[in-house]
């Protein structure tokens, strides 16, 4: 509790030394960004229509190439949508996965499995029919991050949890694909888990900062 409280208040610190110019509004979206972590366990409480809607509102004010809006979501918040997402015992026995790998905490893929599942899911989907076509087709990719990264600041600033979760290009898509019977024109880019944050889930942002990953002008 100490860490979290320390590393908040120096990322929260930082923020207002780098920007202490900025009214109150401005500060507050800066800290939103800066204190936004991933959550991955989940009380049980549901999460509220309104809140989902808000979220929904928020991804959709992202920016897109020719503002082509090529997203579609799916809302996935009763117990028959859910279990239908995370599959049956034996299904997740039957699908192919790749060799555990720990991640940066240190914790394994089973041991992340065990965390309480979300109250909602909302599975990110490019919509075929209003991509570009050629070699800018593959901006819907682009266009649907934008959206996702609204949407988990957006989970932040409302008091919820939520965590990105990879579908296209990897297996995953057609997994969702399935799962769900979406139809042929939509492509899941990603799921995104939301809920209540649980309990004992210690709400850790990282500092990222790293002044080595930048480069001002042109290189020589």
């Amino acid at each position: 509790m100490i860490k979290r409280i320390i590393t908040v208040i120096a990322l929260l610190l930082a923020a207002i030394g780098a920007h202490a110019q900025y009214d109150a509004k401005t500060q507050a979206v800066i800290d939103n960004i800066m204190t936004r972590t991933s959550v991955r366990s989940f009380d049980t409480k549901p999460v509220e229509a309104s809140k989902i809607e808000t979220m929904l509102r928020c991804a959709m004010a992202a920016p897109t190439d020719r503002n082509l809006q090529p997203w579609h979501f799916v809302v996935l918040n009763t117990p028959e949508a859910l279990a239908a997402y995370f599959g049956s015992g034996e299904e997740r026995k039957a699908t192919p996965q790749h060799a555990p790998k720990p991640a940066a905490d240190g914790k394994s893929q089973a041991e992340r499995k065990k965390k309480s599942p979300p109250t909602l899911v909302i599975l990110i989907c490019g919509d075929t029919t209003r991509m570009q076509q050629g070699v800018k087709r593959e901006l819907w990719v682009q266009d649907l991050s934008a959206a996702s990264e609204n949407m988990l600041l957006a989970a932040h600033a409302l008091g919820l949890g939520a965590v990105w979760i990879t579908g296209y290009p990897t297996g995953k898509a057609d997994m969702y694909r399935k799962r769900l019977n979406l139809p042929g024109n939509l492509i899941p880019l990603n799921a995104i888990h939301i809920g209540y944050p649980a309990p004992d889930v210690k709400l850790e942002p990282k500092n990222k900062w790293d002044e080595r990953k930048i480069t001002y002008g042109a290189f020589k």
